[in-house]
């Protein structure tokens, strides 16, 4: 289903033009360092340590393996300084509406605020949702992450709803 995603595509960027792609196993690296990169992850364990880098590889290659799932990576100069994984969704609310979910976004923090999470979600919204028939893109945003709720009220989604989550205990 996601490979019917318009990609690679141009995003525009004040630093240049980056490129949107699916990525591959061998971006397991770059994407690892993106998720340790932001302190709500790491705090969460996501610290790039080697000891845990099986795992995040057998994650990766799980989400390619799977129609409904994607992850994608942002370039810029041949560096991957952005990430986000889509999930399509088909539904029965909303007479049978498919909604994209956008989880896990993340921009190099030396590179936010210069256009290529804007350009990433624009993406999204303008060309992959349209795309693979999709009557809504949803996201969740950790509640203290006030920079990010900003940033996507800024480009038209709203709050609408409040997240629960259960932690599965694991052994």
């Amino acid at each position: 289903m996601l490979d019917a995603l318009p990609l690679p595509h141009p995003i525009d960027s004040r630093l240049g033009e980056a490129t949107v792609r699916r990525a591959t196993p061998n971006d397991a690296d770059a994407v690892i360092a993106l998720l340790a990169d932001d302190p709500i992850s790491a705090a969460r364990g996501d610290v790039a340590s080697e000891e845990d880098r099986p795992a995040y590889v057998a994650g990766l290659v799980e989400i390619l393996a799977d129609p409904s799932n994607d992850l994608l990576v942002a370039e810029l100069d041949g560096v991957i300084v952005g990430t986000l994984q889509l999930t399509s969704i088909p539904g029965m609310a909303r007479r049978g509406a498919r909604r994209l979910l956008v989880e896990a976004v993340r921009v190099r923090s030396d590179l936010r605020s210069s256009g290529i999470g804007s350009g990433i979600m624009r993406w999204v919204s303008d060309s992959a949702a349209p795309a693979l028939g999709a009557a809504m893109v949803q996201l969740t945003s950790d509640a203290s992450r006030i920079d990010a709720h900003r940033f996507y009220e800024h480009l038209g989604y709203v709050g609408s709803h409040k997240g629960f989550k259960f932690a599965v205990p694991q052994d």
